[in-house]
């Protein structure tokens, strides 16, 4: 009997440098901290949080999304090796594609074109580290 899961909890990406990375995410998602080191935090909740690798996880209406920067700097993405091709994420409309496009613009965040695939138009651009996002909503 196959196994009955009911969505998805959480998604971690290696990145290189988590700094670049915060920055990233931050501007483009502005997403709330879940979990992360606390400056300063003493040892034993450094051993509590061990499971970040000095990353962060943030939350938000999907779930989970963390950043675990354990790749050394010269590593690269590539969609075309085993694991990861890319994550897409959720958004209401086609007119929160256009603002999330324009917003990308404004961060100098390079990205394709809206594209409308029929029952859904996506909106693709990359991550520092070039992992491959993307956003998707209903066209209808």
């Amino acid at each position: 009997m196959p196994l009955a899961v009911e969505g998805f909890a959480h998604v971690r990406l290696t990145v290189t440098d988590i700094a670049r990375s915060r920055e990233f995410y931050d501007s483009v998602f502005g997403w709330d901290v879940a979990f992360e080191v606390p400056e300063g935090a003493d040892e034993q909740t450094r051993e509590q949080l061990g499971f970040l690798f000095g990353g962060v996880i943030y939350k938000f209406g999907g779930g989970l999304f963390g950043l675990r920067p354990v790749a050394p700097g010269s590593d690269e993405f590539s969609e075309d090796r085993v694991g990861l091709d890319h994550v897409s994420f959720a958004v209401a409309s086609v007119d929160a594609l256009t603002a999330a496009a324009a917003t990308l613009d404004s961060l100098g965040v390079a990205h394709e074109e809206i594209k409308d695939l029929g029952e859904m138009a996506i909106l693709e651009f990359r991550d520092p580290d070039g992992v491959a996002l993307e956003l998707t909503a209903p066209t209808s």
